[in-house]
């Protein structure tokens, strides 16, 4: 059996990618078939990529000629809230490359996509893992899945040493580390590792593909592009969170019940979480600013409608580890329901390799600019300063968040 963390393929099929891409387009399908979108790819870090050009652009033009095999859609006809008129769609889908440019811009790779939601809806996770598994497999290619292993072993020494089992028996996680991985394969023997060493806290992962191959749970509901494209689909901006989960209570009348709050900060979110969506949801995710803090507030919010918290959920994603979320789950538990979402810490946690910090986010919808303002400082995204200032106005966000 080859040690190599590299398989041949670096995505494996249209499901290797997070189960929440999934659930959007279904309610992309079903609401929104018609919205044009606008995405870009942006390396945070101060890495080139530009030695990679070549090879990134090959291969996501080979995303091509991906589709879904028969028993790939029936495991998919077997999650009750995927209809099937939305799977008869995804056995015709296929990724579109004129919805795609590759290219460099300030001296850096620059991908971008524009089209239509529904067509470019799963271009994002699969178009990351690509762009770093191609970087690793460059810089990397000695790294064994031996040094994958041995630090996932030392986190579970860790953690067992800082908490008894008793005091771990609510302490749940789950993989969400597909689009920063090191790997696919290392991906699906961290998996592997945590179903079998880590029984009763492993809950499931995003990845749909890992979660048929390993029988895990796929995991996931909404992302940051939910709301931020109703911000140009058409109602008043200061409705367009509410629409975001209207739509969404229509789409799944009460499953997949966990709502995203940091699109124009915590604070603005709460001023639309009613009690209507407090009682129709059945949780929070966080994924910016301090989580203990953020977590107060939902819990004091759910208070202040006279919602007990612990029937509700909160699910934490935010650069996670193992001992962060211990600390949040010391912080939390016993007051409210928490779980949590670990990415790179668990995909792409190997000695000696720095994982990459890129992301591709929507820039507008319909034409029209679209923003994130995050619970953290400095990560607010958007093109157009202008609609930035406008949303802040609207939302009463603070113009220096």
């Amino acid at each position: 059996m080859s040690d190599s963390p590299f398989a041949k393929r670096i995505v494996q099929n249209l499901l290797d990618t997070d189960f929440y891409k999934l659930t959007m387009m279904q309610a992309v399908l079903h609401n929104y078939p018609n919205a044009e979108v606008e995405w870009e790819f942006r390396c945070r870090s101060d890495e080139d990529l530009r030695p990679y050009l070549a090879d990134i652009r090959h291969a996501l033009e080979s995303l091509a000629d991906l589709q879904l095999s028969a028993g790939e859609l029936a495991f998919l006809e077997r999650i009750p809230f995927l209809k099937p008129d939305f799977i008869r769609f995804l056995s015709l889908f296929r990724f579109n490359p004129s919805y795609l440019y590759v290219g460099e811009e300030d001296g850096q790779v620059f991908i971008r996509l524009r089209g239509p939601w529904l067509h470019v809806i799963l271009y994002e996770v699969p178009l990351l893992a690509t762009v770093s598994e191609i970087r690793n497999r460059r810089l990397h290619a000695d790294i064994t899945l031996e040094q994958v292993r041995a630090p996932l072993y030392e986190k579970f020494d860790k953690l067992r040493a800082l908490a008894s089992d008793e005091e771990l028996a609510g302490f749940n996680l789950a993989d969400f580390g597909t689009r920063r991985r090191f790997s696919y394969t290392a991906q699906a023997e961290v998996l592997r590792i945590l179903k079998e060493d880590f029984p009763g806290r492993f809950v499931g992962t995003s990845n749909v593909h890992l979660a048929k191959e390993l029988d895990l749970k796929p995991i996931g509901t909404m992302a940051h592009e939910w709301l931020m494209a109703h911000q140009q689909l058409g109602m008043r901006l200061i409705d367009s969170q509410v629409a975001a989960l209207e739509s969404w209570v229509r789409e799944y009348r009460g499953l997949l019940g966990i709502a995203l709050t940091d699109v124009i900060t915590m604070d603005a979110f709460l001023r639309d979480f009613d009690l209507y969506f407090a009682k129709l949801f059945d949780g929070l995710r966080h994924d910016s600013g301090d989580p203990i803090q953020w977590g107060e507030k939902a819990i004091a919010h759910y208070h202040s409608m006279g919602v007990d918290p612990r029937t509700k959920t909160l699910v934490f994603s935010d650069s996670l580890d193992f001992e962060k979320s211990l600390n949040i789950y010391r912080a939390l538990r016993g007051r409210i329901n928490v779980s949590f979402g670990i990415g790179t810490k668990l995909t792409c946690d190997v000695p000696g390799v720095r994982p990459l910090n890129a992301v591709i986010k929507m820039t507008s919808c319909n034409g029209q600019p679209v923003a994130k303002i995050s619970d953290s400082p400095g990560k607010t995204q958007c093109r157009d300063e202008n609609f930035i200032r406008y949303l802040k106005h609207v939302f009463k966000v603070d113009a220096a968040s």
